[in-house]
């Protein structure tokens, strides 16, 4: 086993190839949860695990509420299915709002007391008014005396979130809204914290598979005594081998053969494939070739499973662009591949798609 055949494996894991998820639903419950901090570009990391890409599927999924875009896990947003929301917040919610309350205390100037007051204010607004934008939101804690900027705001809702009081609600004029966690998932489900380690740990595998300990303890921002107590629970319901000198578990079933199809994709730097792991996010690099600094671009291509140059996207009225910088010099394979990868994207988006070597 090396490097790349676990990235290959990773890659149909994750529905990127052969054979596709069937809908977005399934993309997203296959994977337990999407990050999905840049709303456009998180949509395209779900349709392009999709066998018919088509960018309404999960916009009616986040409008009807079957998936909801929402802080957890990590303290950033997900695509969750409504029916995980519950049981992930309860596991994941309580280590990281100590984060988020920390950083309303030391950075904001907010007691506890003044916390409260604030998020009792937010669902007191949305449980009179319906769902609403972070701007009329804004409005609501003004009239309530409660001032601050708007990086505080998002610090609150993203509180709440975790919380379990809000979540997304619908999108009105291309505006992301806030909506009472209880009116989307009126019997949210719940699992005693045994059971949701494990049911944890068999999810993470078997969606991100092959992947280590330790790469899921960073995932779900949990201790490591927490992920092998999840383990221990399922291991004889997953696969596992020995490489590099740690151990990666997956779904049962044999390494794929080769390359696979679609050969190369486009994809952002926020994606599953290089955000779902730490401890071995680098088997996507084999050859050692992508600088092991802090990202500075927004994307990145792989070809066969590995990255090769970095990306920057920009959408104009009548196409889609993609600016590719290589990290080292490009075979005509690799080169037809991303311009095929290209034309997915670009009808996806419905317009024109082309690749500019930097």
């Amino acid at each position: 086993m090396q490097d790349l055949d676990i990235a290959r494996w990773r890659l149909r894991s994750q529905h990127l190839v052969s054979s596709h998820a069937v809908s977005a639903r399934e993309a997203v419950g296959s994977l337990l949860a999407v990050q999905a901090e840049n709303p456009s570009q998180a949509a395209w990391a779900v349709a392009s695990r999709t066998s018919n890409p088509d960018p309404a599927e999960l916009a009616t999924l986040l409008d009807d509420g079957a998936v909801l875009r929402t802080h957890v896990l990590r303290p950033t947003w997900h695509f969750v299915p409504a029916e995980d929301v519950g049981w992930l917040l309860d596991l994941t919610g309580p280590r990281l709002r100590r984060v988020t309350g920390q950083q309303l205390r030391n950075t904001h100037g907010l007691d506890e007391p003044s916390i409260d007051h604030a998020v009792t204010a937010v669902g007191e607004a949305l449980a009179s008014r319906g769902q609403l934008t972070r701007a009329q939101l804004a409005d609501v804690l003004r009239d309530r005396g409660i001032r601050g900027s708007g990086q505080m705001l998002m610090i609150l809702l993203a509180h709440a979130e975790l919380g379990g009081l809000v979540c997304s609600g619908t999108v009105v004029g291309g505006e992301h809204t806030y909506a009472l966690m209880s009116e989307r998932v009126p019997a949210p489900r719940r699992l005693a914290r045994t059971e949701a380690l494990a049911e944890l740990a068999l999810r993470y595998f078997t969606g991100h598979g092959p992947a280590t300990e330790r790469d899921l303890a960073y995932w779900a921002t949990l201790t490591l005594t927490d992920v092998r107590a999840g383990l221990q629970q399922v291991r004889d319901r997953l696969g596992s081998f020995q490489h590099d000198g740690r151990i990666f578990w997956h779904a049962p079933g044999d390494a794929p053969g080769g390359p696979q199809q679609p050969a190369a994709h486009l994809l952002q730097i926020l994606d599953e494939t290089y955000r779902g792991y730490q401890d071995s996010r680098w088997v996507l690099d084999a050859a050692g070739d992508v600088p092991r600094a802090r990202e500075t671009a927004a994307g990145m291509a792989l070809a066969d499973a590995q990255i090769i140059a970095a990306t920057r996207r920009t959408i104009a009225h009548d196409h889609v662009r993609f600016d590719l910088r290589p990290y080292r010099a490009l075979t005509p394979r690799e080169a037809g591949a991303l311009d095929q990868a290209a034309r997915r994207y670009g009808e996806y988006l419905r317009l024109k798609a082309r690749i500019i070597l930097l």
